[in-house]
């Protein structure tokens, strides 16, 4: 690596990490205010507009081309705009949901919004990661702040229970992760990923060596994704974790792993020559995830399996190896975020067990969409969605990632798929009966009073809204997304690409 020119380039390659120097500022500055003025009200606000104002730069870098900066080490422009436009999204509705949770919990600590910034900032790094070392930094970066979040509420043992299952697993996960990319240095004697790809890998061990390290590698990227076996953290992080940070993580943690993992697969591993791997995951993700999810009673645990199956359904779409395939996972990922941060803040204000939602069950919610018609509505919206219902954006996310595998031949994997959503239609039309067809007299359940519910803030009810009609919008107008994130892999220009 040539360091002559490193600083005279350092300016001009400052509007590459536009979007990671406001919100990392922002996170410093709210920092600095609580240590003045604890909790400060203002506090929230300044991550939302730290996050909008990044957001709109993003949007204006879409159509710019791929390229890199700080010495190859950071991509810019399309794919990983897109990406950070979805993190960022993610990271402005989960605010907007988290302050009336935090205030009803009596802990809206300013150094809570800090640490959404500051995960924020490592998935930022995460999604948009040309080098092996950027790769590591922004997810751990994005774990660390993470295991903080989950344990928020430390006096509640279900909360550190799932903390500490997911510090002890992640870091467990990132031994392999490490380990992977030491062997994939060994034998490509690069930490570039398109320089791997061009690597010669003239004798027998130094492949050995380097798909041993992919092989690592992988199974440091599918505990971050969720997929099975190394899912066992999830329904239990989930359960315990305060519900609008479940959502945050459940989305904005999750489509930046599956960006880094698309930037690898597409620009590190040549030849698409892992898809057999992946294929066989994701056939065992969606077949797992959908099964248990089905006997679920609390509706977190249930959509935490939910996840895990969402997760097997991207890994279709990077199973096919193909531009197509890649493009579909980046439309996907957008909309299960959509549908995931909706589903996760109905929950949030339907909460009334006061343990983060952990013990009560579906049951307890029978009749709300009477008493609560917008949430019942919007939640309907995000259920249909996810069992990719027309016309809603889950069913043309589904299709984004079903066609390409379908045209690279993997049509039994597909066909499992489409069968696994449709067990999927049991457990999710599950919440939209109790929610509208069973009456509240029907159950009787310890603790529960309509009393107990909370009360919808205008902008977390405002948050939802968008929601659903943004899944409409992506069902509907489905097109001009899937042409943009297909210009993002387009032969000619990745050819061209640094």
């Amino acid at each position: 690596m040539d360091l002559a020119n490193a600083y005279a380039a350092l300016v001009a390659d400052l509007p590459a990490v536009f979007s990671m120097g406001v919100v990392g500022l922002a996170g410093i500055v709210m920092v600095a205010i609580d240590a003045f003025r604890n909790n400060h009200p203002i506090i929230p606000w300044l991550g939302v507009g730290a996050l909008a104002v990044s957001g709109a730069w993003e949007l204006t870098q879409l159509g710019a081309p791929d390229a890199t900066a700080f010495l190859d080490t950071i991509r810019t422009g399309g794919s990983a705009s897109f990406v950070n436009l979805i993190i960022l999204l993610s990271g402005l509705a989960t605010i907007l949901l988290l302050r009336p949770y935090l205030n009803r919990m009596d802990r809206d600590y300013g150094e809570v919004y800090a640490l959404v910034m500051y995960s924020t900032v490592g998935m930022l790094m995460l999604g948009a990661a040309n080098d092996m070392v950027s790769v590591f930094l922004g997810l751990e970066t994005m774990s660390v702040s993470l295991y903080v979040l989950t344990g928020l509420v430390r006096e509640d043992e279900g909360a550190v229970e799932s903390a500490l299952k997911y510090f002890l697993l992640g870091a467990f996960s990132t031994g392999f992760f490490l380990y992977g990319i030491a062997l994939m240095y060994g034998a490509t004697g690069t930490l570039t990923l398109p320089a791997m790809a061009q690597a010669e890998l003239a004798t027998t061990s130094s492949q050995l060596l380097f798909w041993g390290g992919v092989a690592l590698f992988l199974v440091g990227f599918f505990f971050k994704v969720s997929a099975v076996p190394f899912h066992m953290w999830t329904p239990d992080v989930y359960q315990g974790a305060p519900t609008p940070l479940t959502g945050f993580m459940s989305t904005s943690s999750k489509a930046a792993a599956f960006a880094a993992l698309i930037l690898v697969l597409y620009h590190a591993v040549p030849g698409g020559e892992a898809s057999t791997v992946i294929a066989v995951v994701a056939a065992i993700t969606m077949v797992v995830g959908n099964v248990m999810a089905l006997g679920q009673t609390n509706v977190k645990r249930l959509l935490a399996y939910s996840s895990v199956a969402h997760g097997g359904y991207v890994l279709v779409g990077l199973a096919a190896g193909t531009s197509a395939g890649y493009s579909g996972a980046l439309f996907y990922l957008l909309v299960y975020a959509v549908m995931n941060i909706g589903a996760f803040g109905v929950m949030s204000m339907l909460e009334w067990d006061q343990k983060q939602g952990r013990e009560q069950t579906l049951s307890s919610l029978a009749g709300i969409g009477e008493q609560r018609p917008v949430l019942g509505a919007a939640m309907s919206v995000f259920m249909f969605s996810l069992i990719g219902f027309p016309p809603l954006g889950g069913f043309m996310g589904k299709y984004a990632v079903f066609a390409p595998a379908v045209d690279a031949g993997l049509t039994g994997l597909v066909i499992l798929g489409v069968l696994m959503s449709a067990v999927s239609s049991y457990y999710y039309l599950r919440v939209v009966y109790v929610f509208w067809m069973q009456s509240a007299e029907d159950v009787d359940v310890k603790g529960f009073t309509e009393a107990a519910l909370p009360q919808a803030t205008p902008a977390a009810l405002g948050t939802l809204v968008v929601c659903a009609v943004a899944l409409l919008v992506l069902g509907v107008f489905f097109g001009g997304v899937l042409e943009t994130t297909s210009a993002f892999f387009d032969a000619a220009s990745m050819a061209s690409a640094p």
